[in-house]
């Protein structure tokens, strides 16, 4: 849901330099060419909600079987889906509503962030207050980019050449992982691989907002410095 191009009055400068950004962009454009009228970008919205909602359910009901992990799966994919076609098909049809746009797409986000590490430390793989740590990294990481559109008009879609679908593309590795190798006595006491895995991921999106407010700070009091 990271693809409304503008924040009220505004046009925001969109950074996107993740890996798979060309080739995604030619697949959603392809895509949004063969979308049927009733496919609607709220609709692509609400189906990106519901993909969370299935990873949600996957990592729960694993506790009775990994191969309800094969929900979380599909459910990542149905979220991508929806997540990435919402802006791209306004965009494409050219009815876009920048503000109602940007408010719903990453509120949406922020509810769809929670069902996923939620899901995934209500698993028997991570541990809550692991899983929670990675909650508080991305949305930390989130509320840069969104005060980055405000104070610079700069709205960055990736970090470290990676974004929303390297991520995803990320957990769906660690949820096959976690149906291969299963679950049981980790070799760091309570803490399996899954959690030393997940909680680093936590720490470095941590280190990379602080790293990005002291650099944005910075452009900012010379902006400012500039203005006096």
């Amino acid at each position: 849901m990271t693809n409304a191009l503008q924040s009220g009055p505004g046009a925001l400068d969109r950074i996107q330099q993740n890996f798979l950004a060309k080739a995604e962009r030619r697949l959603l454009t392809w895509l949004c060419s063969r979308m049927p009228q009733w496919v609607t970008p709220d609709r692509l919205t609400l189906a990106g909600v519901i993909g969370a909602m299935m990873t949600f359910a996957g990592y729960v009901a694993s506790n009775w079987g990994p191969d309800w992990l094969i929900l979380a799966i599909i459910g990542y994919v149905v979220q991508w889906f929806g997540d990435s076609m919402d802006g791209s098909l306004a965009r494409f049809r050219h009815i876009e509503r920048p503000s109602y746009g940007y408010f719903i797409d990453h509120s949406c986000d922020g509810l769809v962030t929670l069902l996923i590490l939620a899901g995934i430390g209500l698993s028997p793989f991570v541990t809550m207050d692991v899983a929670m740590v990675a909650l508080a990294g991305y949305l930390l990481l989130s509320i840069h980019a969104y005060l980055s559109a405000r104070v610079l008009g700069e709205f960055k879609l990736s970090y470290l050449s990676a974004g929303p679908t390297e991520l995803r593309l990320m957990l769906i590795g660690l949820t096959i992982m976690m149906m291969t190798l299963g679950y049981g006595p980790g070799l760091f006491g309570r803490w399996s691989g899954f959690d030393i895995f997940v909680g680093a991921v936590g720490g470095l999106l941590i280190i990379l907002f602080i790293g990005q407010t002291l650099i944005t700070g910075r452009r900012l009091a010379h902006k400012d410095a500039g203005l006096l």
